[in-house]
């Protein structure tokens, strides 16, 4: 049966509706993504930041934000860490970025007195809706980490793992990637993936079934791997997470998806947060964002289930 973000928005429906926290909610983007995840029933949204300049904002496309609670914070950085803090104490479940950026954003979610940090590594989640596929596609890390080692790549493993439960998959296939599928000594990613594997397969890493190192046709065509004869493989082209060897290769990947797959959907968080984290780009399209905090909303209802 074919899984996409429908499935997702009906598992938010089912364990109830969140809120997140929005960063210098002055967004018109974000706006209209919080307006669709509430008229949606998947969240609503406290926005933080300057209360004439948002309410500016959403008059500029007319929208009706009446049935939002404003915390007004005119300062950028002030309203950054007083939107964090809700979701720090618990107050919110999600966190998301407005208009501010990236770099001031990831300090109030690092901050030591009211950010999110929970002493793991922080990795970033894509998730791919793909046509013709019967399955979501988990890619990592494609925005985060840049050149991740050994210790990182299970930290991302252990990051990502909680994010397919929260959408149905319950022991997900991860298939550490390279250019090759056989263990290369001049080629340490092959080394690492091999690696990684065999620390699955002595229970250091759980939760999922790790095979690499794989190349991508094998990882994702179960044709490829039938005519490559990988018959012995844990993974025969139905991988559901592909852990990418550095962010080069995974941002190529995700972006080429975006952009030459006819209707093509995705949703990304920040993992490895006390709540999840909804870090989308300003040129993310509208569906993007909406998707990011349904799946934040799943990770944030699978992640109650672990305190």
């Amino acid at each position: 049966m074919k899984q996409g973000f429908e499935d997702i928005i009906a598992k938010v429906k089912e364990c109830g509706k969140k809120t997140v926290a929005v960063s210098v909610a002055q967004d018109s983007a974000v706006l209209e993504a919080v307006l669709e995840a509430k008229k949606q029933g998947i969240a609503d949204a406290v926005l933080v930041g300057d209360e004439a300049k948002i309410q500016e904002t959403a008059a500029s496309i007319h929208m009706d934000i009446k049935g939002f609670e404003i915390i007004n914070e005119p300062d950028m950085i002030q309203a950054s860490l007083t939107a964090v803090k809700l979701a720090h104490d618990g107050k919110v479940d999600m966190y998301m970025k407005g208009l501010i950026d990236t770099k001031n954003f990831l300090k109030s979610v690092l901050d030591k007195e009211v950010g999110l940090r929970t002493g793991k590594a922080l990795s970033h989640v894509a998730v791919f809706e793909v046509p013709g596929f019967n399955r979501l596609l988990y890619l990592t890390d494609v925005a985060f980490i840049t050149y991740p080692t050994l210790e990182d790549k299970v930290h991302i493993i252990n990051n990502t793992v909680p994010v397919c439960r929260a959408c149905g998959v319950d022991v997900p296939k991860v298939a550490p990637l390279a250019a090759v599928e056989v263990v290369n000594p001049k080629m340490p990613v092959t080394v690492e993936a091999a690696e990684l594997t065999k620390m699955c397969a002595e229970g250091q890493i759980t939760g999922c079934i790790v095979d690499g190192p794989l190349s991508l046709d094998l990882a994702i065509d179960p044709e490829a791997a039938k005519h490559k004869g990988a018959t012995d493989r844990k993974i025969q082209g139905d991988a559901d997470v592909l852990l990418f060897p550095d962010i080069h290769a995974g941002n190529l990947v995700y972006k080429a998806m975006v952009h030459t797959i006819p209707g093509v959907k995705n949703g990304c968080i920040l993992t490895g947060t006390k709540v999840p984290v909804i870090l989308t780009s300003r040129s993310d399209t509208f569906e993007t964002k909406v998707n990011s905090i349904a799946l934040a909303a799943v990770v944030a209802e699978e992640l109650k289930k672990g305190e």
